[in-house]
């Protein structure tokens, strides 16, 4: 009868044990489980609140985050599908399709002096000009050609408008010279320099742009050879470099010239927004 006694003391003693080790092992990990979300809500808070972008700001939940909303196919036959988040998206284009429209200073291009024929081909622009046995080809992309914006946040009590720098289009361009007979075309590969655009008024007046490389090409051809010698003017001799800026300033190439193709590419790139904003609506909607 002893023996029987200590064993079943001995088996109720260890399921005590085995319930405590049980419920200890089930708790822990929701504990630290508990601590890590804590902390990684510390660390990494959400900051982009989808709340806040509720457009009624009226505190409840937008509808495109619902569970229950209903996503409808699309009725138009194209196959996608019809969201609230669609809708809102549509809505917003609208918005900035007109306030783009009202900021746009001409819905038709600015004309380049000089007797400049002017092609253009989506975001790509190709001026040519004929003179005395030469042909003078200037192309240009007006995409990346909006310099990055790196003006400081506005001051307290100054407005928004009054610190926002006007958006100029910069691109790169590209000058071709032709002349009749001759197997090669002189290449120029050239840019604006940030501290030129940016110059001021009162500043001392100097190239509105500069030549980075120079090189000979195959007159015709429009896939140049890498293998063709390529001129860097970063080591340039001033003397050498003054003498091209001069050949480019006779065929009409010049700050006039820099001037007038920024503000053709400005009003290019803006037209070219306008137009994807527009097709972008259209796709949303569909």
């Amino acid at each position: 009868m002893s023996v029987m006694l200590k064993s079943l003391a001995r088996i109720v003693s260890g399921g005590v044990r085995l319930a405590t080790s049980s419920a200890s092992r089930v708790l822990e990990p929701a504990g630290r489980s508990e601590l890590n979300l804590t902390k990684l809500a510390t660390v990494r808070p959400f900051t982009r609140s989808l709340w806040m972008m509720s457009k009624n700001g009226g505190g409840h939940r937008p509808g495109f985050l619902n569970s229950n909303q209903h996503i409808q196919p699309a009725s138009c036959g194209c196959g996608g599908l019809h969201t609230e988040g669609d809708k809102a998206f549509a809505e917003f284009l609208s918005d900035e399709i007109k306030e783009e429209k009202k900021i746009q200073k001409s819905k038709s291009l600015p004309t380049m002096s000089g007797g400049w024929e002017v092609e253009l081909n989506g975001t790509e622009a190709k001026l040519i000009k004929k003179a005395d046995g030469e042909t003078v080809t200037v192309t240009f992309n007006v995409n990346n050609s909006i310099p990055p914006n790196f003006e400081e946040e506005p001051e307290e009590g100054q407005k928004p408008s009054e610190n926002e720098p006007e958006i100029v289009s910069t691109p790169n361009f590209v000058v071709e010279v032709t002349k009749q007979g001759a197997k090669h075309s002189l290449v120029f590969d050239c840019h604006y320099p940030e501290d030129e655009t940016g110059r001021g008024e009162e500043e001392e007046e100097g190239d509105t742009f500069a030549i980075r490389e120079v090189s000979f090409q195959p007159a015709g051809d429009d896939d140049w050879k890498e293998t063709s010698y390529t001129l860097n003017t970063d080591s340039l001799d001033w003397a050498l470099y003054d003498h091209l800026m001069d050949f480019l300033a006779e065929r009409r190439v010049d700050n006039t010239f820099a001037e007038e193709l920024m503000e053709l590419s400005t009003a290019l790139e803006h037209q070219e927004y306008i137009k994807f904003l527009e097709d972008l609506k259209s796709f949303i909607k569909c």
